[in-house]
């Protein structure tokens, strides 16, 4: 399932250019503006060190979320059913789908350093810290691409998928640590970006990604807290992707 997706990619690597122009303006415009303003990032990090990770974070989610569409186009195809009456347990066809949600998050990656490199923002180029970030992406991609899933396993329209996943997007990433620090929120915001999954894979972007970047919760937490529930969405997962073929 996942080299099939991959193999979209190759085909089409337009769709890799088209996904580098948000990261572009948001580093470019928002955080060139942003960083003159004294207090938003914390401590003696510059804004746009502190913002390269968020808008990385942000790039992938807005790939992943959007993902379930796929599954709605291969129903409407007939490609699904031919999916669920193969031997392959239904949460492998699941985890294939993540995972190639996750190679495709990876350009993103390569995008952002090269810019964030381009416009002086201390970029650490450890390679162990490099595998971190990879192993963050590819996990939040998974994560965010499989909550898509769920919802077009109930919608089942491309429709009615487009106008949730717009929804979602947005909540997601302003109730997180993306763009602001979490000691600037209000206590209700706070508390909401506590169970935002999206939180500590920017945190854990950070403290891997900066060369002078640090972790508020822990390395472990973060990577704790995005591998559990990548569980326990993709056990849900599999069970309404069964159904979805009938």
């Amino acid at each position: 399932v996942a080299a099939a997706e991959v193999q979209k990619l190759y085909h089409d690597p337009l769709e890799l250019l088209t996904r580098a122009v948000q990261p572009v303006l948001w580093l470019m415009l928002f955080g060139e503006v942003m960083a003159r303003v004294r207090g938003v990032a914390p401590g003696n990090i510059p804004y746009l060190d502190f913002l390269a990770a968020g808008i990385l974070a942000q790039s992938t989610l807005f790939v992943a979320i959007f993902y379930g569409i796929s599954a709605i186009w291969e129903h409407d195809l007939g490609v699904l059913q031919r999916y669920l009456v193969s031997p392959a347990p239904r949460s492998a066809l699941v985890l294939g789908k993540a995972l190639s949600a996750g190679v495709r998050a990876l350009s993103q990656v390569l995008i952002v350093y090269v810019l964030a490199l381009l416009l002086g923002v201390g970029i650490s180029l450890n390679p162990l810290g490099i595998l971190g970030v990879a192993a963050a992406i590819v996990l939040g991609s998974a994560l965010f691409s499989t909550l898509s899933l769920i919802i077009a396993c109930i919608v089942k329209t491309r429709e009615r998928f487009m106008g949730i996943g717009q929804v979602l997007t947005m909540p997601i990433f302003f109730a997180s640590n993306a763009i602001y620090p979490l000691s600037l929120m209000p206590p209700w915001l706070r508390a909401v970006s506590h169970v935002n999954p999206l939180t500590y894979e920017v945190d854990a972007l950070r403290a891997l990604m900066l060369a002078n970047g640090t972790s508020d919760y822990g390395l472990p937490l973060d990577f704790g807290v995005l591998l559990a529930a990548t569980a326990v969405l993709t056990a849900i997962a599999a069970r309404m992707y069964g159904r979805m073929g009938y």
